[in-house]
């Protein structure tokens, strides 16, 4: 089954075909980088870096770009209020760049530990700020939009198929719904593609207008096309951003003549105590508490263990789970490394099929709409298999197939098992060298029935983390808890 995309433009699933064989240009809205990121702020980046690795495995070329907003972005999501950086700068008494460069590289430092490859592009907003004005004068030139007072707004009267995104018809939204009304636009429903400057902003820029600052919703139309070109293939963010972000870039677009983005997708909320997170509110977990408490590889897991249209609603007991989910998969990747130093030739059929029904089961359910739930449930089902071809002790041919099929799906595509946590979880010869010379000074003791060595060690490898299990043919260990 080739790839399916929910496109929400569209509102259905549809077969992804790129506009250019081979090549798949994908926009992914970033962060408004004025606070530290939370939980929520993760979710769209490790859903979004699953389908950029998904398309390479399958042999496209990917331009993926991810912009950083560092001016623009208003209390209010839209065109009234304080710039939030401008705001974070005055409280924090720094320059608003530098709030933007603290906590952009905090948002990165996270990202990295979870295992996000870093976009090819990431545009920053205040980096281009002619392209927007080139956008906007293009707006101005065919009509679709007007200056007063030194702002210039977006006519939505003069663009009818506004509201085609979010299905809202333009006669029936209600005015002033999402804005407060100001006087000087024409309608409630016109959007700022440049705001004057009042004299204590200190963010500014020269313009044919006047001094003033972008607004939000250009700097995505004009880097997106500056980077990946007219009709570009994929827009990705978060649902939120469905109207009237993502419906204002579309209209900005289409209005200058631009044919933009084909496919839309949008992924849902994380949701703490039943309401989104969020940095307005306050309701929220940050990453770096989180990853003082648990591994990073256990919060991607657990990200991607429900699909990206479905609200995830967190909870400690749900993280838990993930954790041992994944320990689960982890344990047995390491026990495939292990016996493959002193596997004999040979292949295991039952082993061999396990691997070819994954395969085919993992790329079922990512063409299915990046379905990474069923993805990690295909492996689930593969290590069941696995586990039970292990006591037979399968040739290496079959046990290199594993490996193989663990590296690519499990961290080419999925991004489970980064060279970090093979290093210090599954461990190399040093660490099985290690573990395993503690657990034969463990057996002497047990021999000499001093039981309190015996004891002291297993309970000792417990508190770093090692599981002894006692078997018949000897003790073996495993990372758990």
């Amino acid at each position: 089954m080739p790839l399916q995309i929910y496109n929400t433009l569209k509102r259905q699933k549809e077969p992804f075909v790129p506009a250019t064989p081979g090549y798949v240009g994908i926009y992914v809205c970033g962060p408004t980088v004025y606070s530290d990121p939370h939980l929520g702020h993760a979710r769209g980046p490790i859903v979004y870096d699953v389908l950029r690795r998904w398309l390479r495995y399958q042999g496209y070329k990917v331009r993926f770009v991810s912009n950083i907003t560092d001016v623009g972005h208003l209390t209010d999501d839209a065109d009234q209020g304080e710039d939030k950086i401008l705001r974070r700068a005055k409280l924090e008494r720094l320059e608003p760049m530098e709030v933007a460069e603290k906590y952009m590289w905090s948002y990165f430092d996270e990202m990295q530990a979870l295992n996000v490859l870093r976009p090819d592009i990431t545009p920053r907003a205040a980096g281009h700020i002619p392209e927007q004005i080139e956008l906007t004068e293009a707006l101005l030139e065919r009509g679709h939009a007007y200056v007063v007072n030194g702002s210039v707004y977006f006519r939505v009267k003069s663009w009818p198929a506004f509201g085609k995104l979010s299905n809202r018809d333009i006669e029936e939204q209600e005015a002033g719904a999402r804005v407060e009304v100001r006087e000087e636009k024409e309608d409630p429903r016109d959007f700022a593609l440049w705001k004057r400057a009042e004299p204590e902003h200190i963010m500014r820029w020269n313009s044919p207008w006047g001094e003033g600052f972008p607004g939000w919703h250009i700097e995505c139309s004009a880097m997106s096309l500056k980077y990946l070109g007219d009709g570009f293939d994929i827009h990705a963010g978060g649902v939120d951003l469905q109207f009237p972000h993502h419906e204002a870039e579309i209209a900005q677009a289409e209005a200058a003549g631009h044919p933009f983005a084909r496919y839309w997708m949008h992924h849902y909320h994380v949701l703490l105590n039943g309401q989104k997170m969020a940095k307005s509110t306050g309701n929220l977990i940050t990453l770096a508490e989180l990853r003082a408490r648990y591994e990073p590889m256990y919060i991607r897991f657990y990200l991607l263990n429900s699909h990206y249209r479905s609200v995830l609603d967190f909870t400690d007991e749900g993280l838990e789970a993930a954790k041992n989910g994944y320990l689960r998969l982890l344990n047995a990747y390491r026990e495939v490394r292990r016996l493959l130093h002193n596997a004999p030739a040979g292949r295991h059929a039952g082993l061999d099929r396990a691997i070819e029904n994954l395969r085919k089961d993992f790329a079922n359910a990512l063409n299915d709409d990046l379905n990474t739930a069923q993805a990690i449930a295909a492996f689930f089902n593969f290590v069941t298999e696995l586990n039970k071809a292990l006591t037979e002790r399968p040739g290496r041919e079959s046990l290199q197939a594993a490996e193989q099929v663990f590296a690519e799906l499990g961290e080419g595509v999925l991004g489970l098992f980064p060279a970090r946590v093979l290093e210090h979880q599954l461990g190399g010869a040093l660490l099985d060298g290690l573990v395993n010379l503690l657990l034969e000074i463990r057996e002497e003791a047990r021999r000499n029935r001093n039981f309190a060595l015996s004891d002291r060690i297993r309970e000792r490898l417990i508190e770093l983390g090692v599981v002894v299990e006692d078997t018949r043919e000897g003790p073996k260990w495993k990372v758990g808890t």
